[in-house]
């Protein structure tokens, strides 16, 4: 897995929206610049897709769900809706796998003061659907759950 550089994260917050509130519907937007490698985080109750780039759609959006009895991470990332040929498709559904252990990094590690006011909620399963017109690509794939995604030097 590869490690996050704390450095490396920008952090937002968007009201109401706080560190420790509200679960319910609590949404992450997870987006990148390839050009410094820094991550953004953006926590919010609406999605911010002021972030998201129209053009490269490399983005994670999550959030916190309730299902059957309990709380799952649901994220989607888009693969393709059709503007992509095959042979792309899999190459950005093969970085998006590589790339996501990263970005729930970015999520667990951003979010952390959260995590210490739930942290039941690490053990929450998380789920991504790949979104793509080809099936192969559109899966909704599990990823373990937070507390695989915490530094060691984060104790919660």
């Amino acid at each position: 897995m590869s490690k996050l550089s704390p450095e490396k994260l920008s952090v937002m917050y968007f009201p109401p929206a706080t560190e420790c509130m509200p679960v319910d519907g609590r949404k992450y937007t997870v987006t990148h610049s390839d050009l410094a490698g820094d991550l953004f985080l953006s926590i919010g109750c609406q999605f911010d897709y002021s972030r998201i780039n129209g053009d490269m759609r490399d983005e994670l959006l999550a959030e916190w769900l309730p299902q059957m009895g309990q709380y799952i991470l649901s994220g989607k990332v888009y693969v393709n809706g059709g503007e992509f040929d095959e042979n792309i498709t899999k190459v950005r559904y093969l970085i998006f796998r590589k790339e996501m252990d990263l970005a729930l990094q970015a999520i667990t590690q951003g979010d952390f003061l959260f995590f210490s006011h739930f942290p039941w909620l690490l053990d929450s399963p998380i789920c991504i659907h790949f979104e793509s017109i080809f099936p192969e690509y559109d899966q909704i794939l599990h990823f373990g759950t937070p507390r695989r995604y915490l530094s060691t030097n984060i104790r919660v």
